[in-house]
């Protein structure tokens, strides 16, 4: 398999019963951080703001959400029915996504990643 150039191609190549989930994150983070750059590192979604904010990957039974470990310790609680790292949460694809917790755990990192400025 070619390796995917951009977000779109990541997306295109997942399986499409996760593809709905991979464009739900994607939505997530680009309306919580309008202003971070999109592109792959690791071969996976990445999103820069000052530096590195989230990424986000599928797996064979999860979509992960990678927050960075002071994100995953502000949110610790809300999080524990998910899996979890250090540094990420995964969210299993037979459930919804919670994506208002995306959304605040997207939206702690810009303000993170924007107070490195002051």
């Amino acid at each position: 398999m070619k390796e995917p150039s951009n977000v779109d191609d990541y997306i295109a190549a997942a399986p499409k019963n996760v593809q709905g989930k991979l464009r739900q994150i994607r939505q997530v983070i680009r309306e919580s951080a309008p202003e971070a750059e999109e592109k792959l590192s690791y071969g996976m979604p990445y999103y820069s703001l000052n530096g590195r904010l989230v990424y986000f990957a599928y797996f064979k039974d999860h979509v992960s959400l990678f927050a960075m470990p002071s994100a995953i310790k502000k949110f610790d609680k809300e999080i524990e029915p998910y899996h979890r790292s250090k540094a990420t949460v995964g969210f299993a694809l037979d459930k919804p996504l919670p994506t208002s917790l995306i959304k605040k755990m997207v939206a702690f990192r810009v303000a993170e990643q924007l107070a490195k400025d002051k």
